[in-house]
């Protein structure tokens, strides 16, 4: 950051009184500017059809991780709650309509400032288009995931999760727990699949 967002004057990176952190202040109007972690937030959409789970993933049109699979998921943005952004981003990136359920997964992914959030949901129909940032959309079993073509940490952790709850309801009942994460890794960099 170069310039106040308030007023426009350059600012300097220090740390304000009564602070522990630095900051971006500016000198002429004195406004401190924060930069917090940002909210990553998506859906786990889930078709259950003849005792077979299957779980919607996307393959990214964009940067970054172009042509890896993903959990439709993105930056939650303002005047939304979470579950609204988690169905906002479903419905843009798969063209699915879900019904949201709750919170299944919390991840903490401090070395790129956000955390993720994804909702348990079920999809209403097996209506569903890529979006401009999907190259397509699939329905994947657990033995169909292209596990080593996953997009992040994040959606791998998420899925692992959401498989084990199922395994874990299917032999013993219950219901889905909520999970917490954090991913301490930097994230693996490779090239992208070869059919992209």
């Amino acid at each position: 950051m170069k310039f106040c967002s308030e007023c426009a004057h350059p600012v300097a990176l220090l740390i304000p009184e009564g602070d522990n952190r630095p900051r971006y202040v500016c000198a002429h109007c004195a406004t401190i500017h924060y930069h917090n972690p940002k909210l990553v937030v998506g859906s786990i959409p889930v078709w259950d059809a003849d005792g077979q789970v299957r779980v919607l993933l996307c393959k990214r049109a964009i940067e970054p991780r172009l042509g890896y699979w993903t959990l439709p998921a993105g930056f939650m943005e303002n005047n939304e709650t979470t579950a609204e952004a988690a169905i906002r981003e479903t419905e843009e990136e798969a063209g699915a309509d879900i019904a949201i359920g709750e919170l299944f997964s919390l991840l903490n992914v401090a070395q790129v400032h956000q955390v993720h959030l994804f909702y348990l949901a079920r999809l209403r129909s097996l209506d569903y288009q890529a979006g401009i940032e999907s190259l397509d959309v699939q329905l994947f079993a657990e033995h169909e995931i292209p596990w080593d073509e996953l997009a992040f940490p994040t959606i791998r952790t998420t899925l692992e999760l959401f498989f084990a709850d199922c395994v874990q309801i299917r032999e013993a009942g219950g219901r889905f727990g909520f999970h917490t994460h954090d991913i301490v890794r930097p994230m693996r960099i490779s090239s992208p699949p070869n059919d992209t």
